[in-house]
């Protein structure tokens, strides 16, 4: 097996979730910053699938294409393209790309430099079910096509005024990447190549907090932000919302309260299950010769004593490490997030307990930031929402996604912010992704 190399550190003044505020000369650095951790992150998988007589086009073929791989992961070559792609897009080809959101997106864009590029990368361009098993360029070419496209991208940037609208693009490109190489890592995990990531870090469990009654403001407010802050379509409007008093854990579940769980019969359980919950699993549990635990668990059970053959072994970047009772539970799907609270007598908090608590509980030891966590409010727009000129965005997943707070190991630091609003499928579980619950 290749020798892990750990993921780079972060340099502190590229990595501040201040950079949405980033001017022209910083933004630079950080793009050229998340390029660096792309070709890193791509440099780990060729060195893993060569060390293993492979060579990294090899996930192209159909043979690669692993039971339960998710739609949401990409052949590594593709989703190095797409960067490409997309921040030509937006900033090369984009005659508008100074109006920032309020440019068109049906406008037409110059044409691209790299052959194919819109058929392989474009919205739509190659459907999803087909990136697995579709010739793409070879790692050189698309190398060569990175290369050009940041340097063009740093040329305009040096003439660009230091103004929100005209930094939007650059801003959005620059965060583009940033989850594009979260999506790398994920897919890492999912193949079991090794990637040094760390595990959790040992934290106090503390009791659920209580959070009084109040009124708290979903979304940014650009103008009580000084204005220039860079905003996600899915993150605007502002809007008050009323918040009854609720109770909720201090840090997400862990392994220790999930193994409960699982011994009581959780995944055998339908009450615990809401009716598409339950048929997934059923699904899953043929698929997987019987699931009775989240992803890359190869073993789980209550610990007693001393006993070797207790707690919970999960696949971790290819080596099976037992993991620690206190550490959170992750790669579960947001039903079985759902099922346990339910077994628990308890339930997920919405998206706005979760922002409320992590901005006024943090002091009280309200801790994120290991794992996404699932809440139970299902992916909309905020009221009066519009979409950003990336259309493929948000609007597609309204209604069918669930939305996650937080962030996890594998996220840059600068997207991590308590407003932020990750959304998957409530089957997606190659997320790293957790979950709290909150008191009925």
């Amino acid at each position: 097996m290749a020798q892990a190399t750990p993921l780079p550190s972060p340099t502190p003044h590229l990595s501040r979730a201040d950079l949405r505020h980033a001017g022209r000369d910083v933004l630079g650095l950080a793009l050229m910053d998340a390029r660096n951790h792309t070709l890193f992150l791509v440099g780990e998988f060729q060195k893993a699938m060569e060390e293993g007589g492979e060579e990294l086009e090899l996930p192209n073929v159909p043979d690669l294409h692993l039971p339960g791989l998710s739609p949401a992961l990409n052949p590594p070559l593709w989703e190095l393209g797409r960067i490409g792609w997309f921040q030509e897009r937006w900033i090369g080809r984009n005659l508008q790309r100074h109006q920032g959101p309020r440019a068109d997106p049906q406008a037409p864009p110059l044409a691209s430099v790299f052959p194919r590029g819109d058929a392989l990368w474009g919205e739509p361009g190659l459907p999803p079910a087909r990136r697995w098993e579709a010739t793409l360029p070879p790692l050189d070419d698309i190398k060569a096509y990175l290369l050009s496209t940041l340097e063009s991208t740093l040329d305009l940037l040096a003439m660009t005024p230091d103004e929100a609208d005209a930094l939007y693009f650059y801003r959005l490109a620059l965060f583009h990447e940033d989850m594009c190489g979260e999506v790398l890592v994920n897919l890492a995990q999912t193949l079991g190549l090794p990637l040094r990531v760390p595990l959790p870090k040992p934290g106090l469990v503390l009791d659920p907090i209580t959070v009084p009654a109040t009124r708290w403001q979903l979304g940014w407010d650009e103008e009580r932000k000084g204005g220039g802050v860079f905003v996600f379509d899915n993150e605007v409007p502002a809007h008050e919302v009323a918040v009854p008093e609720f109770e909720i854990d201090a840090q997400p579940v862990g392994w220790n309260q999930y193994v409960e769980f699982v011994m009581d019969g959780g995944y055998d359980r339908p009450e615990f299950w809401l009716p598409a919950g339950w048929e997934w699993l059923q699904v899953q549990q043929k698929q997987d010769e019987g699931r009775r635990a989240p992803r890359h668990v190869q073993q789980i059970g209550a610990v007693r004593g001393d006993a070797l053959n207790g707690g919970v072994f999960q696949s971790w970047f290819g080596q099976t490490l037992r993991m620690a009772l206190w550490s959170p539970v992750m790669h579960l799907s947001w039903w079985e997030a759902d099922a346990w609270c339910r077994w628990a007598g308890r339930r997920l908090p919405t998206e706005v307990e979760w922002e409320l608590a992590a901005h006024q509980a943090a002091g009280r030891g309200f801790r994120w930031g290991d794992v996404w966590e699932w809440t139970a409010t299902t992916f909309e727009g905020y009221p009066g929402f519009a979409s950003g000129p990336w259309r493929a965005y948000s609007e597609p997943y309204f209604g069918r996604h669930k939305v996650l707070r937080g962030a996890s190991l594998a996220t840059r630091l600068r997207l991590e912010h308590p407003k932020f609003r990750h959304h998957a499928a409530p089957e997606a579980d190659h997320l790293f992704c957790g979950f709290r619950s909150c008191a009925l």
